[in-house]
């Protein structure tokens, strides 16, 4: 999701991020790091359906005018809905939640859970 926040309100190219976001240093397990850069590559790859998926499902909610986490933690979790088919809806949406419930506005919860609710259906349909 951090990566994510960074090529969107950086405006960075995920070239970019990646040369600054993983800091020399930086004690992660290679585990954690290839399942990060993974759902990078798939939100980034799916960004247009991704957003589609947002817009079409958010009621009186313009992409842009949501805030920056929100928006973020949606891509990342609908990115993972739809580039990690093994794992189930429902872990992918409670994993989100988690990291709202960390970045996010606590009244950002319910909005989130009934955004992934409502795509994880609508993709569950196709």
């Amino acid at each position: 999701m951090q990566m994510l926040f960074q090529a969107d309100i950086g405006k960075q190219t995920p070239d970019q991020v990646r040369a600054t976001f993983w800091k020399a240093g930086d004690e992660v397990e290679p585990e954690v790091r290839g399942f990060a850069e993974d759902l990078f590559r798939v939100a980034i790859a799916q960004h247009d359906k991704i957003d589609d998926l947002i817009v079409a499902n958010s009621k009186h909610w313009r992409l842009e005018r949501m805030p920056a986490v929100d928006r973020n933690l949606l891509r990342m979790a609908i990115g993972e809905m739809l580039g990690f088919k093994g794992t189930p809806f429902p872990i992918v949406i409670n994993e989100a939640l988690e990291i709202g419930r960390r970045f996010s506005a606590p009244e950002s919860i319910n909005f989130l859970n009934g955004m992934l609710d409502a795509i994880a259906r609508s993709l569950i349909g196709t």
